[in-house]
């Protein structure tokens, strides 16, 4: 075999090396475009006034956590009520242990010593799943009610004595007080607190703690509000629920179908057009479906299925309702740039 001149040899090293980097190139190039979107992304969400922090996670890795104006996501923030999607994990823990019935067990059964005098009949037919959706049919403890509501000597009982809007079942009346009758049944029905509950059953779930919680007369933690966590504990949620119900170590906490039924739409709200399931909005941005917990102010944990991705937002709770409504709307439109950067680049076409 004859060998190629000093010269021709050398070259042609050359010519492989420049032909192996090209081909390196173009295997990273879009990774490395859709890193350097994301960053600009992340960089030009601190123009918000109002976040406070944010984390993208995808595949079980955090690509991308930021802290804006000093905030931190290890320290606690009030989650609001993207607590309500708390609640929907525990009540699901409680029927896989036969602690509830299912969605169907009558509310009256479960919270016989606090009814009020005199109930309205439909009362009777109220459901923990029309709780969980919000269909409850009672007059709203939130919004320009919520003051007075816990003002109240029983948040339960006043919960529960709230007038008849609609039929149980039926329209969506968004309600703070029916997330926490859901946290008096598990304490009713346990002889445990929630938040008890929560730490031992969300145990297994590395990150997560409840740092503070606000409770009622009653000593009954308030469900679906005033729940303190770490946006990384936020995180180590969402990711619950990304990875089907299971721990990064594949302990099961939560049933599969638990995930796929709170994820069932089952009403709409009149606030946001989007649909509505046990604890969870339901929409799609920027061509995805999306899942998201919301808390007042833009505290928000969103689980996108198709992209194996969790991100979540917190913001200063300190807004008018007005301000809070065009932030949330805000931030839906910065996960959407968020899904656009991380979305794989379709394969070329043929010919």
């Amino acid at each position: 075999m004859r060998l190629l001149p000093y010269r021709a040899q050398a070259q042609t090293l050359v010519l492989l090396r420049r032909i192996l980097c090209a081909a390196l190139l173009l295997m990273i190039s879009p990774l490395a475009s859709a890193n350097t979107q994301l960053d600009a992304i992340v960089d030009q969400a601190g123009q918000l006034e109002q976040l406070e922090t944010l984390i993208i996670a995808q595949h079980g890795d955090v690509i991308a956590e930021r802290g804006y104006r000093g905030h931190r996501t290890t320290s606690p923030t009030n989650i609001k009520s993207a607590s309500k999607s708390v609640i929907s994990a525990l009540v699901g823990i409680a029927i896989d242990k036969g602690v509830l019935g299912g969605t169907e067990q009558h509310v009256t059964e479960l919270l016989k010593d606090d009814l009020p005098s005199n109930p309205d009949p439909r009362l009777q037919q109220v459901t923990v799943g029309n709780l969980l959706s919000m269909q409850a049919g009672l007059g709203s403890t939130s919004g320009r009610n919520y003051g007075a509501w816990v003002a109240s000597r029983n948040w339960v009982r006043a919960a529960l004595a709230r007038p008849f809007e609609a039929e149980p079942g039926g329209a969506m009346i968004y309600s703070t007080g029916s997330s926490h009758l859901l946290s008096a049944i598990l304490s009713r029905r346990t002889g445990q607190s929630t938040l008890q509950l929560a730490r031992q059953w969300l145990a297994p779930l590395d990150g997560f703690a409840i740092s503070a919680w606000t409770r009622d007369p009653q000593g009954i933690y308030l469900g679906g509000n005033e729940m303190a966590m770490t946006p990384r504990s936020l995180l180590a949620f969402g990711e619950l629920y990304r990875r089907g119900g299971v721990t990064a170590s594949g302990e099961r906490l939560l049933p599969e179908d638990w995930i796929a039924t709170s994820w069932t739409p089952r009403t709409r709200s009149r606030f946001t057009g989007h649909g509505y399931g046990y604890g969870w909005f339901i929409t799609q941005l920027s061509g995805v479906d999306v899942r998201y917990g919301w808390g007042y102010g833009g505290q928000m944990v969103y689980v996108v299925p198709e992209l194996d991705m969790t991100v979540i937002m917190t913001s200063n709770t300190q807004q008018p309702s007005s301000g809070a409504m065009v932030h949330r709307d805000a931030l839906h439109r910065l996960l959407g740039q968020i899904i656009d950067a991380v979305r794989e680049p379709a394969p070329p076409s043929a010919g």
